[in-house]
C-alpha cells in the first residue's frame, strides 16, 4: 500500500557511505571493553527484541546506535498515545496513525542508523511461531510486560542455547538478570512458575515512570553489549534489584541456584510452556465478537483486588463470582479461575494484550 512502510528494511553491506561516517564509533571503540575487535563482533550480531514498548524502545534505540548488525522487533500491539510518556522511540504522529509498534521502531532505527538491518514482525508471540522468530539470532532482549512470554521465552532459548537478558520495571521498581544456558540459572530457577493473573502490579494497573525504564533497560543493554562484544568474563552474575525512587540497588547472588532449583527446563530439558497445553488459551467466539482467554492450571482471582484496581481505568461492575471491566470499545468479563470473555473484537492477538494490560498476564 503507497505510504505504509515496508516489514522489512532494505539491506545494507555495513559500510559507511562515502566514508562521511567513518568516526560514528570511534568513542565507543577507544573504550577498551569494546575495541575494534568487539565493535566489528556487534556489527555481526543479530538481536531479537521481543516487546517493543518502554523497556524495548531503549533497548533498540541503543542498540542501533551502539552499531548492532541486524535487528529483528517482535510485537502485536501499535502505538497508543499513552505510550509516548515512557517509549521513547514513538512520536505523536506514530500514536495518530495508530502504527504498530515494531513498524514505527523499524521507521525510527532506519534514520538512526542506516546500516543497521531491521526485520519487524508485527504480531502475536506464541508457542507455536517462537522458535522460527529466534532462529538465528545471537540474543534476545526481554521487553516484554507478562510473564507468560517471558517463561516462553525462557524455554526456547535454552532448547536453542542463546541468550537473553529477562528485564521488568513497573512504578519505580526494576529487575534484570542475564540468562546464559549452560553458565547461570534460568528464570525458572528463580520463579518456578508465573504469578497467577491479578496477583502483580501491571503499568496500567500501578503506574511507572521513565527513570526506572531507562534505567534497567539500560543495564540490559550494557549486558548485551558485554556479551556480542565476547566479553563473557564481565557479565553480571546476579538479579539486580532498583527503586528509583528510593535510590537502592540489590544484587542477589545466583550462583549454585541451578543445582539447588532442580530446575526443569535447563537441568531437566522440559519445555513445558512451548507446548499448548501449558500456556494461555485464546479463541475468538463465532458470531458474538468476542474473544475467549482461558488460564492453565488451577487457582483463583481476587476478583475484588482487581476491581479496586481497575476502578480508575474504565467502568467496573463486580458481582459474585464475575467482573465486568469497560474501557473503550471493550468489555472484559472476568472469572475466579482466570478465564475472561473478551467483547468488541475477534483479534486474539489485541485480546491478549488486553488481557496482559489489565490483568496482568
Amino acid at each position: 500500500m503507497p505510504g505504509m512502510p515496508q516489514l522489512v528494511s532494505p539491506d545494507v553491506t555495513g559500510q559507511n557511505k562515502g566514508g562521511y561516517m567513518r568516526d560514528r564509533y570511534s568513542r565507543q571503540t577507544l573504550f577498551e571493553g569494546i575495541g575494534p575487535e568487539g565493535q566489528a563482533r556487534l556489527a555481526r550480531s543479530t538481536v531479537a527484541v521481543i516487546g517493543c514498548g518502554a523497556l524495548g524502545a531503549i533497548q533498540i534505540e541503543s542498540l542501533a546506535r551502539a552499531g548492532v548488525g541486524s535487528l529483528r522487533l517482535i510485537d502485536r500491539d501499535f502505538v497508543d498515545e499513552s505510550n509516548l510518556q515512557r517509549q521513547i522511540m514513538f512520536e505523536e504522529q506514530d500514536a495518530i496513525d495508530r502504527l504498530p509498534k515494531a513498524m514505527a521502531c523499524q521507521r525510527r532505527v532506519a534514520r538512526i542508523n542506516a546500516d543497521v538491518h531491521v526485520e519487524a514482525i508485527v504480531g502475536d508471540l506464541h508457542f507455536a511461531n517462537i522458535e522460527e522468530h529466534v532462529g538465528g539470532v545471537d540474543l534476545v532482549m526481554d521487553g516484554t510486560d507478562n510473564f507468560e512470554t517471558r517463561f516462553l521465552i525462557n524455554d526456547v532459548c535454552i532448547k536453542r542455547g542463546i541468550p537473553w537478558i529477562y528485564g521488568a520495571a513497573v512504578g519505580a521498581y526494576g529487575l534484570t538478570m542475564n540468562v546464559i544456558p549452560g553458565r547461570t540459572p534460568c528464570l525458572r530457577c528463580v520463579l518456578d512458575s508465573p504469578p497467577p493473573p491479578g496477583t502483580s502490579p501491571t503499568c496500567d494497573t500501578a503506574g511507572v515512570i521513565l527513570p526506572i525504564i531507562s534505567i534497567v533497560a539500560s543495564v540490559q543493554v550494557t549486558e548485551a553489549l558485554k556479551l556480542l562484544a565476547g566479553r563473557l568474563d564481565d557479565l553480571r552474575d546476579t538479579l539486580l534489584q532498583i527503586d528509583v525512587w528510593r535510590g537502592t540497588f540489590h544484587q542477589v547472588k545466583l550462583s549454585g541456584l541451578r543445582e539447588q532449583a532442580n530446575c526443569p527446563a535447563c537441568r531437566h530439558g522440559r519445555f513445558e510452556y512451548l507446548e499448548a497445553e501449558q500456556r494461555q488459551l485464546a479463541v475468538g467466539l463465532c458470531g458474538r465478537n468476542a474473544v475467549h482467554i482461558a488460564q492453565p492450571g488451577v487457582f483463583k482471582l481476587d476478583l475484588q483486588a482487581l476491581a479496586d484496581k481497575l476502578h480508575a481505568l474504565g467502568e467496573v461492575t463486580l458481582k459474585p463470582y464475575l467482573l465486568t471491566f469497560r474501557v473503550g470499545d471493550q468489555e472484559l468479563n472476568l472469572f475466579e479461575d482466570g478465564h475472561c470473555i473478551i467483547k468488541g473484537t475477534t483479534d486474539v492477538g489485541f485480546a491478549r494484550g488486553l488481557y496482559a494490560k489489565y490483568v496482568g498476564n
